[in-house]
């Protein structure tokens, strides 16, 4: 089986010419000459991109799904084919009536009949991992207008081929490209393949919608679908179905009374708090994902879809991003340069002032431009073309922040072409990063620890006995060191009480 679609994969990359785009970047030129020799017959006529969408198209829905993620690494592709990756998200041809009908089956051991009230069979919307079908439930189970996701059939066996393929090809690049091991394709190809197999459960998005929906509940700006937990499986998810228009008409969202910068500036208030406030964020956020209630209860509103992929950060990441982005609202190129070596992505022998000055070039345009004068996936460009010049490695983790980030980029110029991004976002920024560093950060720091002391502080005089009554000097020394952290612990806490009361006696004495 393996040795078939490796067959029709080379057959499919010969006819498009996709070898010549990859053995061009070998530094020798061997291979590209030996290519051009086998297939002296060949004509390509057709751009590069163009030839390199067709070929990801007839490979099948997981090259696709591939094309699609790399058309957001503009750190590893030129504009070009970026641009043109970009056209895959949609157009995804469906799967039968039959098939999805066979999937309800096999899903819940019972016919679609059964199991909804109406249901379907010509799908709404398709992708390359699933497809959505309209439906409605039995009036026992509340009779609610529903959306149905059917994972496409047979993707295990696929996927599970297809991307080892994709690993190969990856070594390979890894070994004729000139920038293959700083850039590390195959753990890109690892990463696609981790959020692969987590679209490929059901269950896992179905709890993602639940978790953003938690997140912004009675939020003023978005609206999430609740899920209908017992009718949701690994390959089947059932959600409510919500109402309005896709973001991308703007003219129908004009006509109904939609105030577009208003709008433009609410889905910037949205992704900042996904990801500084909650870590946890869509990171599929294309036209095709993301609708405009119209109704009277929610007139205006986001409503998101496709919760497929999504994108976390810890705590250390967002120390990170606080601090770089604080550095850049005050231009401080050089606390930009310096976290980047303190974080240890810049080797540790970089020198500052030149890593400052390339920073410097990039960014400085950027500021106190309006949205249609500036173009951030250039800008993020161009910060990836430093990188490489200064041998940074380029952070898996933060991929998914990257490639929301231009998203919202496409939807701000689509929305409010004036749209000043960094003046909408900064304030909202500077509250959160005074949360996190400031008194705020201090209180909550001391909430959470409080338990711990809690319950610390009464064992003190029970450590100190035990201690005390050792008689092996040997196991002395853990007891002595957990009583010093103990006590170091209550002796900050007693500090803390007292600068807070001075602070206070200081207050009521003014």
């Amino acid at each position: 089986m393996r040795l078939f679609r490796l067959a029709k994969i080379l057959s499919i990359v010969s006819r498009y010419g996709i070898d010549d785009m990859i053995f061009e970047h070998e530094p020798s030129g061997r291979l590209a000459a030996l290519s051009r020799f086998v297939h002296f017959w060949r004509h390509l006529d057709s751009p590069r991109a163009v030839r390199l969408r067709l070929a990801l198209e007839a490979l099948g829905p997981i090259f696709v799904k591939f094309g699609q993620v790399m058309s957001t690494r503009r750190d590893l592709l030129p504009l070009d084919i970026a641009d043109e990756l970009a056209k895959l998200q949609d157009r995804v041809p469906p799967f039968s009536p039959e098939l999805a009908l066979t999937q309800i089956q096999l899903a819940y051991g019972r016919p679609a009949s059964e199991v909804f009230a109406e249901f379907n069979a010509t799908p709404v919307a398709s992708a390359s991992v699933a497809q959505v079908h309209f439906a409605r439930l039995h009036a026992k189970d509340g009779g609610h207008e529903v959306a149905v996701k059917i994972l496409r059939p047979n993707m295990h066996g696929l996927i599970a081929h297809d991307l080892a393929l994709l690993d190969t090809l990856a070594g390979l690049l890894e070994k004729v490209w000139s920038d293959g091991k700083r850039l590390k394709p195959r753990e890109v190809v690892g990463e696609f393949a981790k959020y692969l197999y987590d679209e490929l459960d059901l269950m896992r998005e179905a709890a993602n919608c639940s978790q953003l929906r938690r997140n912004f509940k009675d939020s003023k700006l978005l609206l999430v679908p609740g899920v209908y937990w017992d009718h949701c499986t690994t390959t089947v998810m059932v959600m409510e179905r919500m109402h309005g228009i896709p973001i991308s008409q703007t003219e129908a969202l004009v006509a109904a009374g939609i105030n577009l910068p208003a709008l433009s500036r609410a889905g910037v208030e949205i992704f900042f708090t996904q990801v500084f406030r909650d870590g946890f964020f869509h990171a599929d956020m294309h036209p095709g994902n993301i609708f405009v209630a119209t109704d009277e209860v929610h007139h205006g509103k986001y409503v998101a879809l496709d919760f497929g992929i999504v994108g976390t950060l810890t705590d250390v990441d967002k120390n990170y991003l606080a601090q770089n982005f604080l550095a850049f609202f005050q231009r401080d190129y050089k606390r930009v340069a310096m976290a980047h070596i303190e974080a240890g992505w810049a080797p540790p022998d970089t020198r500052v002032d030149e890593f400052e000055a390339a920073i410097r070039s990039v960014c400085e345009p950027i500021f106190d431009r309006p949205l249609h004068e500036i173009s951030f996936g250039r800008a993020l460009l161009r910060l990836f073309q430093t990188s490489r010049r200064f041998n940074v490695e380029i952070q898996p983790q933060l991929v998914m922040l990257q490639k929301t980030l231009l998203n919202i980029e496409g939807l701000g110029r689509q929305l409010d072409p004036n749209l000043d991004l960094w003046t909408t976002a900064k304030p909202f920024l500077e509250r959160w990063m005074g949360e996190q560093i400031g008194w705020r950060a201090l209180a909550r720091g001391l909430q959470h620890e409080a338990p711990n002391w809690a319950r610390t502080l009464p064992q003190l005089p029970r450590l100190l006995h035990q201690a005390l009554n050792r008689e092996k000097p040997g196991e002395l020394a853990p007891l002595v060191a957990e009583l010093a952290s103990a006590q170091r612990q209550q002796n900050l806490l007693l500090g803390l009480i007292a600068v807070l009361l001075a602070a206070l006696l200081i207050v009521n004495y003014l």
